[in-house]
């Protein structure tokens, strides 16, 4: 996370009031919900992992159990039902 100083970038009658609610602290302002990224966007990981799960859907659409494909992804049966069972494409 970046810091700035408020009095860079904002003007001084809201810095005034904020002041009365907060003095020489630190807050985190949010982004809008509309700003936020899905985790693993920018590092490529959930790309990575969807890749995985379309792969792992198409091994057991052709006949692999769930057994089989927990032991070669090394992940539990729980979450291979959850990927094969949901409903994204």
């Amino acid at each position: 996370m970046k810091y700035m100083n408020a009095n860079k970038v904002l003007p001084e009658k809201l810095i005034e009031e904020i002041q009365k609610y907060v003095q020489g602290e630190t807050i985190y302002i949010p982004k809008l919900e509309t700003e936020h990224l899905k985790w693993g966007t920018l590092s490529g990981g959930r790309m990575t992992l969807d890749r995985r799960n379309d792969t792992i859907r198409h091994s057991f659409n052709s006949g692999s159990s769930i057994q089989q494909l927990a032991d070669e992804y090394y992940l539990s049966t729980e979450t291979i039902k959850k990927i094969v069972y949901s409903n994204k494409k």
